[in-house]
């Protein structure tokens, strides 16, 4: 038994996980190799090794004839009788002999190309077996390592492989330092001569949805579902979270008792505050919790023209924008509707913001009471909103302060409250 070559192999298999196989078949190809650069490339050179015992045989199979003189005798492809009855006695002429080849004749240069194969085929399939485990976790997060800056882009040290954090997928003012732990979202694997090329993303909104999915069982289990998720990384999330199960309270679920599971991922996201809301079938009650903390007057929502007309007091116009219009952007892009917002005061005279505009349509009672039958399609647009003087998120419009907001948001300082206010 050949102990030091397979002691070797359970080193190689158990650091790099490669198959024994595949490392039995590159030794296979190297010694063909080898037999070709030293005795000429002849095509029936043979190499084997036995799965068990690790013996290695290399051979040429020929062709048994008469004797030498036989027309375009070829002594790498044929064998006289003579010397092929010493191998084996009951050979005939046209048979085929296995003629073994020494290694020990092997030359310098010869045993040198057959270490290279060797160690080539080693590293293709060390770098093969980083990318099926990494192309594994694709859309998933794992935990990296910050390791140098690469210009403006980051590689992170994900254990295996390094990974590119472009400066397109980095959240602005977050300082990533070196050696600092960090949680990404893993984008893109592509497989390339030089290794697997890792593409990783802190912006992107699954992020926010597989730590939550981490964080909480329930999510995990599939009692709460996230039905959608509106991001300005490092400013503000809102996620809507649905449960079938009528005993289930999927906001209360995610923000855990005192807040402690959706603080966690705000820690992790580095103080990026979450708003979670109710998500519901109909669109005028997903539109009411998605401009949380805000109070709403009455929605009228048309779910063909994926719009929404909202009404909401007075003193409560700047809270339901929000600075620089983020709440009612985001509720926007939540939904799938765009959301027009007035006070009562401006939409006395507006049209399509009085109850009257809809007393004699069909479709529209006092209330809305139609049924959502559309697909949630994320808006990409601006808040497209009627901004009126003094109406803006100005501080003279009365704009409250993120910290003063109700609903299930959590922030920077660990403050959080649950629910929506009613």
């Amino acid at each position: 038994m050949n102990t030091e070559l397979m002691e070797a192999l359970d080193i190689l298999e158990k650091e790099k996980d490669i198959s024994r196989d595949t490392l039995f078949e590159a030794i296979e190809s190297s010694l063909i190799t080898a037999c070709k650069n030293h005795f000429g490339n002849e095509a029936n050179v043979k190499a084997e090794i036995d799965r068990e015992t690790g013996q290695i045989l290399c051979y040429a199979e020929k062709t048994a004839v008469k004797d030498e003189k036989v027309e375009d005798y070829d002594p790498s492809t044929m064998i006289t009788l003579e010397k092929a009855a010493a191998i084996d006695p009951d050979v005939k002429e046209g048979d085929t002999v296995r003629v073994e080849i020494q290694s020990k004749e092997f030359g310098r240069i010869a045993t040198q190309n057959a270490k290279n194969v060797i160690l080539q085929k080693i590293r293709e399939e060390e770098r093969n077996v980083i990318y099926e485990q990494y192309y594994a976790k694709e859309k998933d997060v794992v935990t990296g390592v910050v390791q140098r800056f690469l210009g403006r882009n980051i590689s992170i040290n994900l254990g295996k492989a390094d990974g590119i954090l472009n400066e397109s997928e980095m959240v602005r003012n977050e300082h990533l330092r070196p050696t600092e732990r960090v949680k990404v979202y893993i984008l893109k694997v592509e497989s390339t001569p030089k290794g697997p090329r890792i593409l990783v993303s802190r912006t992107h909104p699954d992020l926010v949805r597989k730590l939550f999915e981490a964080e909480v069982n329930e999510i995990k289990d599939g009692t709460v579902q996230i039905m959608a998720i509106a991001r300005e990384p490092g400013s503000r999330t809102k996620m809507a979270v649905y449960s079938a199960n009528m005993n289930v309270d999927p906001v209360g679920a995610c923000v855990g008792v005192n807040g402690t599971r959706v603080n966690s991922i705000v820690d992790e996201l580095r103080g990026e505050k979450i708003d979670i809301i109710n998500w519901d079938e109909n669109p005028g009650v997903l539109i009411q919790n998605a401009l949380s903390p805000a109070k709403i007057v009455a929605v009228f929502a048309d779910p063909d023209e994926k719009s929404a007309k909202v009404v909401v007091p007075d003193y409560q116009l700047s809270l339901a924008i929000g600075k620089e219009g983020q709440n009612a952007r985001l509720a926007a892009r939540l939904t799938g509707y765009k959301i027009d917002i007035k006070s009562e005061t401006q939409a006395k005279d507006a049209p399509g913001f009085r109850y009257e505009d809809y007393v004699d349509d069909d479709e529209y009672d006092e209330e809305y009471d139609g049924e959502y039958d559309g697909e949630y399609e994320e808006y990409d647009g601006e808040y497209e909103g009627e901004y009126e003087e003094g109406a803006e998120y100005a501080e003279d419009a009365g704009y409250a302060e993120e910290g003063e907001y109700a609903g299930a948001e959590a922030g920077a300082d660990g403050d959080d409250t649950t629910g929506d206010e009613e």
